[in-house]
């Protein structure tokens, strides 16, 4: 299993910018293939907001489209999402999720972090 933590977020206000982290740690995986950041909002499903692969392949939901930014560091491990022109709809816990292969090669697992807070507030 891989240890997945988020860090970044906090209390800002609408118009400005937060980098998130998603750190992965443990030697237990072959390849990350895919990173997926989530954010939940109180009293509203998660939602998938966007995505990079380990070739570099991102996508983004189309809410976030045009503002959000994924980006990875194979060096550290490490996927970052940053955040431009917050709004107050951008208040969630945003937490990300890698899917990864072990050592095999043949089985794929996931491993998710606890979350960071985002909240945009004036």
């Amino acid at each position: 299993q891989v240890q997945v933590v988020e860090s970044g977020g906090g209390l800002v206000q609408p118009g400005e910018s937060l980098r998130l982290s998603c750190a992965a740690s443990g030697a237990f995986f072959y390849t990350i293939e895919t990173t997926f950041w989530y954010r939940q909002a109180p009293q509203k499903s998660r939602e998938w907001i966007a995505s990079i692969t380990s070739s570099d392949s991102a996508n983004y939901a189309d809410s976030v489209k045009g503002r959000f930014t994924i980006s990875r560091d194979n060096a550290k491990n490490t996927v970052y999402l940053q955040i431009d022109g917050l709004k107050p709809e951008d208040t969630a816990l945003y937490s990300c999720r890698i899917h990864y292969l072990g050592f095999d090669r043949t089985k794929s697992y996931d491993s998710w972090g606890r979350g960071t807070q985002v909240t945009v507030s004036s």
